[in-house]
């Protein structure tokens, strides 16, 4: 048989605050909660986030280190080889 009055009050309408206004009411062991973020202003769920790395993160981190897979092609000291001249 459970022990009684172990466990905390339910409060089946607690109130959930962000930025000062009640956003939805939830059940929880609080009657109000008060929340930095919530699904109406997070932007991945209201469409507004940003892809700030437009890059993928091995071909930066290649670079970054000179290890590029790419052929590096150096800078030519010639004027007639920047041009795109061979010598023969």
């Amino acid at each position: 048989m459970p022990k009684a009055d172990i466990h905390p009050k339910w409060y089946p309408e607690a109130k959930v605050f962000c930025n000062g206004q009640q956003v939805m009411t939830v059940g929880s062991t609080k009657p109000e909660l008060s929340v930095d973020v919530w699904s109406g202003n997070h932007p991945f769920y209201t469409g507004t986030q940003k892809i700030i790395d437009t890059e993928g993160r091995v071909e930066r981190f290649l670079r970054k280190y000179g290890m590029s897979t790419e052929t590096d092609i150096p800078e030519a000291t010639d004027p007639d080889a920047a041009k795109g001249d061979a010598k023969k």
